[in-house]
Parts: C-alpha cells; structure tokens; sequence
C-alpha cells in the first residue's frame, strides 16, 4: 500500500515540477511579446520637443520669416526588422496650398545610420551619410526649408522616417516630393513620427 502511495506522489510531484516548468515558459513568451510591443520605432530630436513649438532656429530666413532655417538634429531607435534603408519626409498638412507644404526630402539613408546632425539639410554642409539624395521641397529647391506659414493659427509640422524594405529608391533627380512619398510609402515597413508646430 506505502508502495503504491509513494508511486502516486513521486507522479504528483512530477506533474507539478512538469506544470510549473510549462507555466515559466509561458510567462517568458508573454514578457518576451510585451517588451517586443513596447520596442517601438522611435524619432527624437534635441531641437524639437514632441508636440511642442520649434524654435527659432529651425524656422525659415525668408518669406517674412527670420529664423536660421538649420535643420533640426535627429536621432532615431527600434528599428523593425528587415529594414535596408530609410527616407526622411517633413510636411506640413495645414498649408494654403490644397496639397499641403513638403519642407524635407530624404531618402536612401543608409540602414547602420542612427542620426542625423543639425544642420544636415543644408546639401552644401555634406552632413549627409554617403548616397543620401536631397529631393526638391517646396520651396523649389533641394534640401531643407523650415516653417514660415501665414500669420495665424500654428501649423502642425511632421518629420517622418521611414524604415524601407529596399536598399536604395532608384528616382529620377528631379522628382516631386509627391512623388517620393509615394514610393516611399510603397516600401515602408514602418515610420516612427516627430510633431512640431510654428505659427506666426
């Protein structure tokens, strides 16, 4: 009989040692699935705080605008997985233009690149990593223009990077960044986003 009982406990034993093991597994896929959701791609800058006003500095030097126009320093983490490039777009939605305002254009930015530093879209400063191409704002002209809406009510100014799927966007060099955008959003694996706003 003690035999018999000695036989169901060591068996009882086993399939809690067994049950307990299943449950730290789990537990560990779970915590695992939760940082992997909380890893999220991710756009900062020192010269802009999220959300908040840009500064002088960023601001256009033209247009009834006197800023510095330097464009702001970025630095970006998380990135998904796969990801053979990334592109930059600044836009400001809110412009009187029926399609919005394009400040920034950049894309084929090397996939080992983590920042940016200020000035950067300036092409005549060569800040850029190599192969980066500077597409035409709408300003008319390569390159960085900063903010300088009409007076009014602040404008909302998005900086979106983009994590491509494609080592480089083969355009033409004299696309529009419309155009850009579109084949940017066609090889997109994710955008991390950075708001500014600037009225006047």
């Amino acid at each position: 009989m003690s035999t018999t009982a000695d036989r169901i406990l060591r068996g009882a034993g086993r399939l809690r040692a067994a049950c307990v093991a299943a449950a730290g597994t789990v537990l560990a896929a779970v915590t695992l699935g939760a940082q992997a959701q909380t890893a999220q791609f991710t756009l900062s800058s020192p010269d802009i705080a999220n959300g908040k006003t840009i500064a002088a500095a960023q601001v256009f030097n033209s247009f009834g605008c006197s800023g510095n126009n330097v464009s702001p320093a970025l630095a970006w983490s998380n990135v998904p997985a796969g990801t053979k490039s990334f592109a930059l777009l600044a836009y400001d939605p809110d412009a009187p233009t029926g399609s919005g305002w394009w400040h920034w254009v950049a894309y084929n930015i090397p996939a080992d690149a983590t920042s940016l530093p200020a000035g950067a879209g300036d092409p005549k400063k060569n800040l850029m990593p190599p192969g980066v191409v500077q597409g035409r704002s709408d300003f008319g002209t390569a390159g960085y223009g900063g903010p300088c809406p009409p007076p009014g009510k602040p404008h909302h100014y998005y900086f979106r990077l983009y994590a491509l799927k494609v080592p480089k966007l083969d355009l033409p060099a004299d696309a529009t960044a419309a155009f850009v955008g579109f084949n940017v959003n066609a090889n997109s694996l994710g955008k991390a986003e950075l708001l500014g706003l600037y009225g006047r």
